[in-house]
């Protein structure tokens, strides 16, 4: 079955980095576009930054532009979420998302904390 498996979270001090890494199973991960999405304490999710497999094309919110970098492993059936420049606003849970055929999949979500 299809499986996401999110981990890198923590706490971080605002100017910080972390590497959030999402590994994946069950389906075929080289031909599937790969996403992070965040949500914090009362707002909805918002989606981070997408990987597309064609061409290696990535996109980003405008909010996280400069400072992620989304990039994947496909040898390893993983997914990356560089974060540098980390920001109080930037307190979240992470999740991995995948969407294979007309079904949503998501990871367990990993926290996210920027503080001082």
């Amino acid at each position: 079955q299809v499986q996401l498996v999110e981990s890198g979270g923590g706490l971080v001090q605002p100017g910080g980095s972390l590497r959030l890494s999402c590994a994946a199973s069950g389906f075929t991960f080289s031909t599937t576009t790969m996403k992070w999405y965040r949500q914090a304490p009362g707002k909805e999710r918002e989606l981070v930054a997408t990987s597309y497999t064609v061409g290696g094309t990535t996109n980003y919110a405008d909010s996280v532009k400069g400072r992620f970098t989304i990039s994947r492993d496909n040898a390893k059936n993983t997914v990356y979420l560089q974060m540098n420049s980390l920001k109080p606003e930037d307190t979240a849970v992470y999740y991995c998302n995948a969407r294979l055929f007309s079904t949503t999949f998501w990871g367990q979500g990993t926290q996210v904390t920027v503080s001082s």
